[in-house]
């Protein structure tokens, strides 16, 4: 697999790469950064236009219908096409697209997973290498200008989650909602993401079932204690809280913005403050409602021994994930943030659109702050 992981780097630096197919080779361009040049160029070296691969959730927040089951669309350009039209089909509020479409290749699917796998905006140029210039890649790929991987191995990096944890190091890191708390760093196989476990207490003394967060890093309100969320709020408290329970782990999870990566964060924020909700504001970038994947907090919660946990979330997709991944959730706790001004409409898109448990936080009361997390008294969740 370290082919591909060579390949989502040489994406991020905004170069082209050959997937290779047993039909064909099919270059692909990151949309990020490109300009004119970068179409003339991938033309040139394939012997024709490129087309534009979007993703179906960027597609219908176009207003077009997908066609077949397709879950991305190949957009057909011609060399008259400018880069900042291209850019605009592809990342604007509001666009005119070509009429033309079809349901993209294999390839191409395979390409936006590389493009989301490298925290890039889903979104592509494709070309299929014409007979006439088979030769030419060829030798570019020969003397290592351009970099080639198969279809094949992309899909089984992507499709079998080939992602494996390695624990780095660890050191005592006293916080002040719990000073005996320990860090253990784990690294993903690719090197591009590094993840934490905090461990609250002395895990001899934990309850069973073990009270575990999983808290997807949040730069802007994590550190800088941004009014736009409550995640800040969220991961103070629940260090505090799971202090008060006698113990257990918070797993800091390098997820920032739901999956998406912090440039793309902040081109949500850009078009949310454009009137767009949380939600819409990832679609129109080309993302699901929520791009995370919890097979990391599962490994990590296997190197560590534990098994049953009560998670003090506000998400039923944790708990989903958990359960599926085959740890028992035996109970749950809720987490809440202090509502505010600029955080109301996210929340409320979370509430209503993402299924989260934040009714006490939303519905009017004379309570001021809403900051302690509240235990789930429904019992078992078995």
């Amino acid at each position: 697999m370290r082919q591909v992981e060579r390949t989502i780097f040489d994406l991020r630096r905004g170069l082209p790469v050959v997937l290779r197919t047993p039909q064909d080779d099919v270059l692909v361009q990151p949309l990020e950064g490109i300009d004119d040049d970068t179409l003339t160029s991938l033309a040139t070296l394939a012997g024709h236009a490129p087309g534009l691969v979007i993703t179906e959730h960027r597609h219908a927040r176009l207003g077009a219908s997908m066609p077949s089951a397709s879950h991305a669309v190949h957009l057909p350009l011609s060399v008259d096409h400018r880069a900042g039209d291209v850019i605009a089909w592809a990342m604007a509020a509001e666009a005119d697209t070509p009429k033309a479409s079809q349901p993209a290749t294999p390839a191409e699917t395979a390409a936006l997973g590389l493009m989301r796998r490298g925290l890039l905006v889903p979104a592509a140029l494709s070309a299929t290498v014409a007979p006439a210039r088979r030769e030419a890649v060829d030798a570019l790929i020969a003397d290592g200008t351009l970099l080639a991987v198969s279809l094949e191995d992309v899909q089984r990096y992507d499709e079998g989650d080939m992602t494996s944890l390695k624990r780095i190091s660890e050191a005592e890191i006293p916080l002040a909602e719990a000073e005996r708390t320990r860090f253990v760093l784990f690294r993903e196989s690719d090197g591009l993401r590094e993840h934490l476990a905090v461990l609250v207490g002395d895990p001899a003394e934990w309850a069973d079932p073990v009270p575990v967060r999983l808290h997807s890093a949040c730069l802007t309100g994590d550190l800088f204690g941004s009014l736009r969320c409550d995640c800040g709020e969220q991961l103070r408290t629940s260090v505090a809280a799971i202090r008060e329970r006698g113990g257990g782990i918070l797993l800091y999870l390098a997820q920032e913005g739901r999956g998406i990566g912090l440039a793309n964060k902040l081109r949500a924020y850009h078009l949310q403050d454009d009137g767009l909700d949380t939600v819409d504001a990832d679609q129109v970038l080309g993302f699901g409602d929520d791009e995370r994947r919890y097979h990391v907090a599962l490994q990590m919660l296997e190197a560590l021994a534990v098994t049953r946990i009560e998670l003090l979330t506000n998400n039923p997709g944790k708990i989903d994930a958990m359960s599926r991944g085959g740890v028992e959730v035996v109970g749950r706790q809720a987490c809440y943030g202090k509502l505010n001004e600029h955080n109301r409409r996210y929340l409320s898109a979370k509430a209503e659109r993402a299924g989260h448990w934040l009714e006490d936080v939303l519905e009017p009361s004379g309570v001021t702050d809403r900051r302690a997390p509240r235990h789930d008294t429904s019992g078992s969740l078995e």
